[in-house]
């Protein structure tokens, strides 16, 4: 069976590949972000985002759909509808904080004022890490193992979708704190790439078996993710010459945000047999159970402890 073949693919069952089926896609993550930031109304969507109105009116329909977002009237006269976080939709905020991290790993925090997210607690801007609650230790690729969980099985592979386009170069709309992060995560073949990663996976035939991507569309995703500098090309045979994909420093410090998708999944996507798979945090031999604190103070992070220093209009 070749790997263009989706209809019939099958792929290893993960609450993060569940997650990122949901979200990975450019212009939904653009849509979350917005909301994240306080967004609700049509109007200010298009502002913030630079969408199209109907390009906007299918993702704003795919995220209700998905029960991520829902609508609320805001007016009678005509009727008009805001686009409002669920409580599914508020529970991705540890996920987009960890998007917010990983800039600011790398040196990118942000400049203006409307992408930087202060800590009520303690007053400082915010630079989140992952933490074990057990232990609360960090939470990172090399001290937690993955096993198989009661929900262990297989997943219909990810299909083609329309929206591709790589933002590599910059494009319209996307703000630029997060303009590398979707970049990764913007691309269906992209974002799972990445996780096929950290199961260690490196060379072209083991990652083409584990996604069932054809070969052009998986040669050019790894060209793409060494040029973000998430993966690097290492030679690992001269003759025949053969190359194997590692992930950089750069590329392990996303296994935070992963971790949050997973845990999202687990809660919101997983079947009644449980989680596919399971997380053991090294340092403590416990389950993991992953929560957001404060890099200043401690503090455990929420919603409800967070506020942008300046906030959009709605």
């Amino acid at each position: 069976m070749s790997p263009e073949n989706h209809s019939f693919r099958s792929v290893r069952a993960s609450s993060a590949a569940r997650a990122l089926n949901v979200i990975g896609d450019r212009w939904t993550l653009l849509a979350l972000y917005a909301a994240f930031r306080g967004v609700s109304r049509f109007d200010g969507f298009v502002a913030h985002t630079g969408m199209a109105r109907s390009l906007l009116t299918d993702r704003l329909g795919r995220l209700e759909g998905a029960g991520i977002l829902e609508r609320r009237p805001y007016q009678e006269r005509p009727v008009r509808h805001g686009y409002h976080l669920t409580a599914k939709g508020l529970d991705l905020f540890a996920a987009a904080l960890m998007i917010l991290r990983w800039d600011q790993k790398r040196g990118e925090a942000p400049s203006d004022p409307a992408h930087r997210v202060m800590h009520r607690t303690c007053g400082c801007e915010l630079v989140a890490e992952l933490t074990c609650k057990a232990c609360g230790e960090a939470v990172t690729a090399r001290n937690t193992t993955v096993a198989p969980g009661p929900g262990a099985g297989l997943d219909p592979a990810p299909g083609p979708r329309a929206q591709r386009r790589s933002i590599v170069e910059g494009e319209g709309g996307v703000p630029p704190v997060a303009e590398r992060a979707i970049a990764v995560l913007g691309d269906r073949w992209t974002s799972h790439l990445v996780a096929a990663a950290f199961y260690g996976l490196r060379r072209f035939a083991d990652l083409q078996a584990e996604l069932g991507a054809a070969s052009n569309i998986l040669s050019d995703r790894l060209a793409r993710l060494t040029a973000l500098g998430v993966l690097d090309r290492v030679r690992y045979q001269e003759r025949p010459e053969r190359w194997e994909y590692r992930l950089t420093d750069e590329g392990r410090e996303l296994f935070p945000l992963l971790v949050t998708l997973m845990a999202w999944g687990d809660r919101w996507l997983a079947g009644p047999e449980g989680p596919p798979e399971v997380l053991t945090h090294g340092p403590c031999g416990q389950r993991l159970e992953a929560v957001v604190t404060c890099a200043a103070c401690g503090g455990v992070v929420g919603p409800e402890t967070t506020v942008l220093e300046s906030a959009p209009p709605l």
